[in-house]
């Protein structure tokens, strides 16, 4: 199909959008940083075409569905999710070295699909629970905030190294040098991994509510404690202990980048281990 090829080229933008980024960090060229933002808004451009073409495909074979009904389209558009969102909060901080730690989330998702085998890409009509325009709203609102955790995490991993760098320097008051002075402040990574998580987990809301809805109607329950339902409260509650904690004892820096970690370890959890490991009613997304 047309979408695949595109798909294919997509791949290769994010590829090389993550190694100039990363490139970017080690010359301190700001060339090569506005060359990783033009590749990377280069692949969310195909990866948005590639995505529409594959409706379209949908609609000339006779199904019409939104390409979000199995594993290989769920991860591709998850790779479009985090580049939405890190696109749209580079347009604010523009700190182009954080894409050198949020690229590969995309870069890996993207190859990941491209290695699935041709059954799994392929276009198949919609089994009777999927029929419905929850499953659109459902899986969009889920995978946008999954790529704010993914931000997150990014950013997190950031701020623990330069901080971690800066102490043993000599304390905060010291700023870390070598390829880490290209790092943003750590007060900036700490915002960015907030900002992040403010999207994501209002998102990841509406997922569980659409989801929910979503449920009463395929299944004639909204919550049956399924091990997708089960981890995805999971992640609702560690999110949301990050919020809590920051706004009533004031958590941020090293605390509050190893719970945005945490947080995104239990979301990759829920998206691929309930779907690859566990069997449930979600079993159908793990191919």
């Amino acid at each position: 199909m047309f979408s695949d090829q595109i798909f294919n080229y997509t791949t290769l933008a994010y590829f090389i959008a993550m190694v100039l980024y990363i490139s970017f960090i080690a010359t301190k060229n700001k060339n090569v940083g506005l060359g990783g933002n033009i590749a990377a808004w280069i692949g969310f451009g195909l990866n948005t075409l590639a995505i529409g073409w594959r409706w379209y495909e949908s609609k000339s074979l006779g199904y019409g569905h939104a390409p979000l009904s199995n594993l290989y389209e769920s991860v591709v558009f998850f790779a479009w999710s985090i580049l939405l969102i890190y696109l749209l909060m580079d347009l604010k901080y523009k700190q182009r070295a954080v894409g050198a730690f949020v690229m590969p989330f995309a870069v890996l998702g993207m190859a990941w699909a491209q290695m699935m085998p041709d059954h799994s890409k392929s276009i198949q009509p919609l089994v009777p629970a999927l029929q419905s325009n929850w499953l659109t709203y459902h899986v969009i609102t889920c995978f946008i905030g999954y790529a704010g955790f993914a931000i997150a995490c990014g950013a997190s991993i950031m701020y623990l190294i330069k901080v971690g760098k800066e102490e043993k320097s000599g304390g905060a008051n010291t700023p870390a040098g070598g390829i880490l002075s290209m790092f943003p402040s750590a007060r900036v990574l700490d915002d960015i991994n907030y900002k992040a998580i403010m999207i994501g987990w209002p998102m990841l809301t509406l997922g569980i509510v659409t989801g929910a809805a979503w449920a009463n109607y395929a299944w004639g329950t909204y919550w049956s404690w399924d091990p997708k339902e089960t981890w995805s409260l999971i992640v609702w509650f560690i999110y949301a202990a990050f919020l809590h904690a920051r706004f009533t004892r004031g958590w941020v820096g090293r605390k509050a980048a190893w719970l945005s970690i945490i947080g995104f370890g239990a979301t990759l959890f829920c998206y691929l281990g309930v779907n690859l490991v566990l069997s449930g009613l979600h079993s159908y997304g793990g191919g």
